[in-house]
Order: structure tokens, then C-alpha cells, then sequence
């Protein structure tokens, strides 16, 4: 039985100063190099399955823990990656945070995640604290950071992919990224709305961050090629997005602007809690105001009426991300430096 596991003999020694299973401990019980152990339990594509199985039961049995730092310590970079994204109670983020690290995940890697709060100051500690861990590679939300932190990256010697945003002129040689034109989605959603024969566009946003005031260029563009741009159709907050802050932009621009024809919301959930706002005032949507916002956050679809938004390929822009950033660490160059995943105007019955 070629594949057998070897008996545990008194030969195999615990670390003395910590009583922790070795590496070396592992491939003297499984009766290969230590760094055959190392590219086994990694499941390099080189490594025979059936040793990967043999060495994994023998990790096993043995009660093996890889040690990331000594890991690390060896070959001068760990097995994680570090992610930084703005928010975890935003769904969007939710999303591609899960997709990439099942995508990272299956490829060996562990990932730590920062949350940066929209700060641009903690954004750049949090890459300061998780590149003294030596990190494999990095995955970072939006191409808008502090010189420091531009800088930090660009020396770390750490390969790295951008989220969510691609420079604006598309010909344009930047960095390595994954996502989306945010100001094309914003004058997308403003043409659809204006070929519904709404002729008074607001945009309300909140959070203000580059993403959204992409969105919000991109709003005052296609609105300017029509001829139809008024500085005093902007309702911008700065405040957190949420439910309750859309129903009370909803009311605002009601009362401030009675003659809207429809309200293009930087957020989807700005947009669900308008929505809510309008039924409890007998206002008519979309007859009175078309509403229209951004993602397609779980629930739109469900409201009344559901919700016509811009959707968002969040789950595909992690996946892809992280595969690219797996190229990027094999010390291969990507097919697509740039990657365009686009998004989708969904029409529903709010417009």
C-alpha cells in the first residue's frame, strides 16, 4: 500500500520550547522534505494528489498548525492577503469581500481584512499595520488615495489590484484593476430616466465619496448634453447612507422642488426609504416622481413599486480581483490589466 500512512513513532519530536507539531515533524512522519510538506498542504498543482491526501492525514493525525510567521520569516512574505474595503454594513461590500476570499481561499491563501471608514488617515495606517505582516498581495477599494498611501503601496514591493473603480479615460496605463466606470453608470441611469420623458432630474446622495460623486458627474453630464442641468436639482449630504436619511432627502426635495419629475438616488437604500416616504404621503410613484437608485440591493425589487436601479457586479468584481491578484503573485501579467465588468440598468416599476 504505496499511499499508507507511516506509524507515529517516538521519533517524532515536538518543538522543544512550545510542544507545537513542526513542519519537519510532519515530513519525517510522512517520510518526505519538508518541502514537499509545505507544497502539498499548500495543494500546488505540481504535488501528486494522492501525496497531497497522504501528507494532509498525517498533518492531521499529528495535530499540525502551520505557523503563518515562521512561515513567513522563510520565504520573506506570508500566506495572506490584505484586504481593505470602506464598510461592512454595506451590502455591496459584503458581497465582494465573501467572493474573494472564497476565491483567494481556495488558492491557499488567508486574507485580513481592514475597514477604512471612507478615512483616507485610517486607510493608510490600517496598509502600514498589515504590510509589517509581510502580506502575499493586496486587494484595495478605489483608485482615490493619500499621496502616503499611494506611495506605500507602490514601494511595499507587494503586488496589488484595485476595486470597484478603473480610471476614467480608459486608454489611460494605471494600475491593476477590477470594477466599473461609475460616472458612465450614473449617465446611463440619467439618459434612461430622460427616455421616460422626465425633464426634471434630481440627484440626492449621501456618504459623498469618490464613488458617488462619480455618479453624480456622470448625472450632471448627461443632463448638460440635454440641456437640461440646474446646479439647484443636487441634494448632497455628507451624512452615512441609510433608509431613514433617503425618506428625509425624499421629503426635502418634495418640498423644496414640488415641480421633480424624478429623483435619482446615489444608493439603493436612499432610494427604498424615498419609496416608503412616498407611500405614506399618497404620492404617486412613478406617475408624480419616478424614483431610480444605485446597486440593486437586496430588497429593491421587493418594494412598492419595486425599484429600477443600476446593478452592480459586485460578487463578480471580488472574484475576478482575486484571481487577478493570484496572477499578479505567480509573478504572471495579467491578460487584462484593467478589467471592465460593467452593470446593468434594471427597469422596474418605479420609473
Amino acid at each position: 500500500m504505496p499511499n499508507a500512512i507511516p506509524p507515529i513513532t517516538k521519533t517524532t519530536k515536538r518543538h522543544r520550547a512550545t510542544g507545537r507539531v513542526t513542519l519537519t515533524d510532519v515530513a519525517q512522519a510522512a517520510g518526505v522534505s519538508p518541502s514537499t510538506v509545505s507544497r502539498a498542504l499548500r495543494g500546488e498543482r505540481a504535488v501528486d494528489p494522492a501525496l497531497i491526501e497522504r501528507v494532509q492525514a498525517v498533518s492531521a493525525k499529528l495535530g499540525y498548525v502551520p505557523d503563518p510567521a515562521a512561515r513567513a520569516l522563510a520565504s520573506q512574505r506570508s500566506n495572506h492577503v490584505a484586504i481593505l474595503i470602506p464598510l461592512l454594513s454595506n451590502a455591496l461590500f459584503v458581497d465582494l469581500l465573501d467572493a474573494a476570499q472564497k476565491t483567494l481561499r481556495a488558492a491557499g491563501y488567508q486574507t485580513l481584512m481592514g475597514v477604512t471608514h471612507y478615512d483616507a488617515s485610517e486607510e493608510e495606517q490600517l496598509l502600514r499595520e498589515q504590510l509589517l505582516h509581510r502580506p502575499a498581495g493586496l486587494l484595495v477599494t478605489g483608485l482615490d488615495h493619500n499621496a502616503v498611501t499611494r506611495k506605500l503601496m507602490e514601494s511595499s514591493q507587494v503586488p496589488f489590484v484595485h476595486l470597484m473603480d478603473l480610471p476614467t479615460d480608459p486608454h489611460a496605463v494605471g494600475p491593476y484593476c477590477v470594477g466599473f466606470r461609475q460616472t458612465d453608470a450614473g449617465a446611463a441611469m440619467t439618459r434612461h430616466l430622460l427616455q421616460t420623458g422626465r425633464r426634471r432630474i434630481a440627484f440626492a446622495a449621501a456618504q459623498l465619496d469618490p464613488r458617488v460623486m462619480q455618479r453624480l458627474f456622470g448625472w450632471r453630464s448627461a443632463l448638460q448634453e440635454a440641456g437640461l442641468y440646474e446646479a439647484t436639482l443636487e441634494f448632497l449630504n455628507p451624512a452615512p447612507s441609510s433608509l431613514a436619511l433617503g425618506a428625509v432627502m425624499f421629503e426635502q426635495i418634495m418640498q423644496q422642488r414640488p415641480a421633480v419629475d424624478a429623483i435619482f438616488f446615489c444608493n439603493d437604500d436612499l432610494a427604498q426609504g424615498a419609496l416608503m416616504a412616498a407611500l405614506r404621503r399618497g404620492i404617486a410613484v412613478p406617475s408624480q416622481v419616478a424614483i431610480a437608485g444605485f446597486n440593486d440591493l437586496t430588497g429593491s425589487d421587493q418594494m412598492l413599486p419595486p425599484l429600477t436601479t443600476v446593478r452592480t457586479p459586485r460578487a463578480q468584481i471580488g472574484e475576478a480581483a482575486a484571481q487577478m491578484l493570484l496572477s499578479l503573485m505567480r509573478g504572471e501579467e495579467p491578460a487584462e490589466p484593467q478589467r471592465d465588468l460593467g452593470f446593468d440598468i434594471l427597469q422596474r416599476q418605479s420609473t
